[in-house]
């Protein structure tokens, strides 16, 4: 059985009604990046960005899978798919996608600031005073700008043995996580689609649907059943 590795980002959780900071000059629902996904602003105000941790947490349990994470999916049906995603959301699992890597963590979940261990939030709510079984904080399981990718290495290693990889919904601006298409073997072969033009020349096997990804994913993985 042939392995996917899927490559996902915002613009596929951008159709399910989930806002992405690059659509909106570096603004998530009014809040200043910087001001809400670093480390320098959780020892600052912490308050504050729990409070927009929650808003957005709130956004993703209500949001729904679309088209392109349910196609994805099925495509385990007919191949060994590993979906290796810069997203938060948990819409991939909730599609059906059993096997999902989250290189910036999962806003589902809280982690401990003393000892770094995940845990399931209760609900959509994470404040402060919410403490760990070692009685420190809980923050956002959400790897901040200047933190590292502590699954990095992990998703290097599954993009080894990759027979097809699929591009969908990233510009592939965001490091290091963009550099695991630098892993693929040279008989890979790859497909983007996004309906924005993103400069791959230099990729060897490219195949690019000029299509979002609700509409571009399920025109793939006809193409990839059929073959």
């Amino acid at each position: 059985m042939k392995k996917i590795v899927v490559f996902s980002g915002a613009g596929i959780s951008a159709e399910s009604g989930l806002k992405t900071f690059r659509d909106n000059n570096g603004l998530w629902e009014n809040y200043k990046i910087m001001d809400v996904a670093t480390p320098e602003a959780w020892e600052k105000q912490p308050q504050t960005v729990l409070e927009f941790y929650n808003l957005r947490r709130k956004q993703v349990v209500d949001a729904l899978p679309n088209s392109a994470h349910f196609c994805l999916a099925e495509l385990e049906a007919f191949f060994n798919v590993q979906i290796i995603t810069q997203n938060i959301d948990d819409l991939h699992e909730r599609a059906g996608s059993s096997n999902v890597l989250h290189l910036h963590g999962e806003i589902l979940k809280s982690r401990s600031t003393k000892t770094g261990a995940i845990q399931k939030i209760n609900g959509a709510m994470l404040n402060l005073g919410d403490l760990c079984s070692k009685n420190s904080q809980l923050r956002p399981d959400v790897v901040w700008f200047g933190e590292a990718v502590p699954n990095m290495l992990l998703a290097e290693e599954l993009c080894k043995d990759a027979d097809i990889l699929i591009i969908v919904g990233t510009s592939l601006a965001v490091y290091p996580a963009a550099n695991i298409i630098d892993y693929i073997p040279e008989k890979c072969s790859t497909y983007l689609v996004d309906p924005n033009k993103i400069d791959l020349n230099n990729m060897k096997n490219l195949t690019v649907i000029n299509k979002k990804a609700s509409i571009g994913i399920p025109i793939l993985a006809k193409i990839l059943v059929d073959k």
